[in-house]
């Protein structure tokens, strides 16, 4: 089975550990002083920290919970349970569950994974752990021919659709 939900107003629910102040709103001034300003204790919707205050929040309920970090994907909880399996995805106020049981179906992406590599006729590539060292600068490649800029869109189009499905 899989449950998809959107946690209304996600972002209020961390604390943040910067120093964050914002000017008073409109509406809230105080006139006796106008050029105070308010420290900002829990995370708001539009702050650039809010988004990490909440995941962690969520992520270490998950972990009491005995849901175990994913070990690539830091954003995907699993717990197994007497054969059944429960995977939990964190989309940034999204959450997936998904729960396999011996009647049911597990959805993986697999085979739209492979089709991926069929369409752009990538299937004879290597596959590698790191597929560049991140030492060595990139350098452009002189003799190479300029790819095609819709098949390079469809390529990172199909991509981002598998990470975020």
């Amino acid at each position: 089975m899989v449950y998809q939900l959107d946690i209304k107003s996600a972002f209020l629910y961390g604390t943040i550990e910067e120093e964050v102040y914002v000017c008073q709103p409109p509406g809230f001034e105080d006139p006796n002083y106008p050029d105070k300003v308010y420290k900002v204790v829990k995370a708001l919707c539009g702050l650039h920290q809010a988004p990490r205050p909440w995941y962690e929040t969520l992520a270490n309920y998950l972990l009491e919970n005995g849901l175990q970090r994913g070990k690539i994907d830091q954003t995907l909880f699993i717990k197994r349970h007497k054969g059944d399996i429960l995977l939990v995805q964190i989309y940034v106020d999204d959450i997936i569950f998904e729960k396999q049981k011996k009647d049911e179906i597990f959805i993986s992406q697999d085979k739209y994974g492979a089709e991926i590599l069929r369409k752009f006729r990538l299937t004879d590539g290597k596959s590698a752990s790191t597929p560049i060292d991140t030492e060595k600068p990139l350098l452009k490649d002189p003799d190479g021919e300029d790819v095609d800029v819709h098949t390079y869109r469809s390529m990172i189009g199909s991509l981002m659709y598998l990470t975020s499905s």
